[in-house]
């Protein structure tokens, strides 16, 4: 008898992601489906037949008690869509969405593994930990792992969507160094505003592309800068077929999302991490720690970012710089035996062994 998964997520897309692959990981032995919330469904095609689950946050201390009864009935509504649908495991990719369906599976018996992408244990996962069966994870060295809990560790390489694996053959063909500026779809102000200053000057001095991914509100003003400065561009907001855009870069400077890191690793793309300071726990940077530890991209604190110093170090990357040589090579070393199935191979066998 086929088992039926239910996959909890919601959010950002740091969240949906990794619970997007882990559907296509298991569609084809497991009866799967998504639970999100509203915010979450703006990253899932309808294909997904995702069941919406709002979850409050519970930042407004006025508001708790309400969030609480709410959070109550959630719970009561998971209890009786998981009892019906007769699901055997839950797989949840943390965050406060989670809430109601991991009570309603503990209070049932079901399965629970816990998803964490991040190089630090988030604090819906490290609540749920001990009601799990694993947590599944990309390093042993999880930041913020309780002591006494190795038992419940299980990595695997990072959670990259399939078509990551599909366009890795790719062979770019454009003559322009093309530089890749992720801000995530809510944009990031440090992007929108000091960068193009600096590809500005920098375009004086070189030919450049900038293909530049931002929030709806500033795609208009992002598209005027770069033409009314005559430099080759494309700005856009969300693109469901990232993996095309991306392969089209020579460099990436991004914010440290898990998913954004490990997608750009596979693809040999040196990035530029610039890690959001007001992350929780910080895991931004401990994210991109973890490649800069292996050499594999290079790490600004946007605190401190100097804009002379980001210019001279930019065009030392596109004169391809022998640390520039170094990072895809490490990139390289980094991502083998990275295949679909060998993943696909070691999310089975985590489920099925418990």
């Amino acid at each position: 008898m086929t088992k039926k998964v239910l996959i909890s997520t919601g959010g950002s897309g740091g969240h949906v992601i990794p619970a997007i692959t882990i559907y296509n990981h298991l569609k084809s032995t497991h009866e799967t489906l998504i639970s999100t919330d509203a915010r979450g469904l703006s990253y899932l095609d309808k294909k997904y037949n995702a069941v919406v689950i709002n979850t409050p946050k519970l930042n407004n201390y006025f508001l708790l008690p309400f969030s609480f009864i709410k959070i109550l009935f959630l719970t009561i509504k998971s209890f009786f869509f998981i009892k019906k649908k007769n699901i055997s495991i839950l797989i949840s990719t943390g965050g406060y969405m989670s809430l109601p369906l991991c009570l309603a599976a503990k209070a049932l018996g079901i399965k629970i593994f816990l998803i964490e992408p991040n190089m630090v244990l988030g604090r819906a996962n490290k609540f749920f930990l001990n009601f799990s069966k694993k947590l599944i994870c990309y390093s042993k060295n999880l930041i913020n792992f309780p002591s006494g809990s190795s038992e419940k560790l299980a990595t695997i390489k990072p959670l990259i969507r399939k078509e990551y694996y599909e366009s890795s053959t790719y062979q770019k063909k454009e003559k322009l160094f093309t530089i890749l500026i992720i801000g995530g779809s809510q944009g990031a102000k440090i992007f929108d505003e000091l960068l193009n200053k600096s590809f500005l000057n920098i375009a004086k001095q070189v030919s450049i592309k900038i293909i530049h991914q931002t929030s709806e509100k500033n795609v208009h003003f992002l598209k005027n800068f770069y033409s009314q400065n005559n430099i080759e561009s494309r700005v856009f907001s969300f693109d469901h077929n990232l993996n095309e855009v991306l392969k089209q870069g020579d460099l990436c400077v991004t914010r440290a999302g898990a998913s954004s890191l490990a997608e750009l690793s596979y693809l040999n793309i040196p990035f530029v991490a610039i890690p959001l300071p007001s992350s929780k726990d910080n895991h931004q940077y401990e994210n991109a720690k973890y490649y800069k530890q292996q050499d594999c991209c290079w790490i600004i604190d946007q605190k401190n970012f100097d804009d002379q110093k980001f210019e001279k170090f930019l065009l030392e990357l596109i004169n391809k710089s022998q640390d520039y040589v170094t990072k895809k090579n490490n990139l390289l070393k980094l991502n083998y035996q990275n295949t679909w199935n060998n993943v696909n191979q070691k999310i089975l066998k985590i489920l099925n062994e418990n």
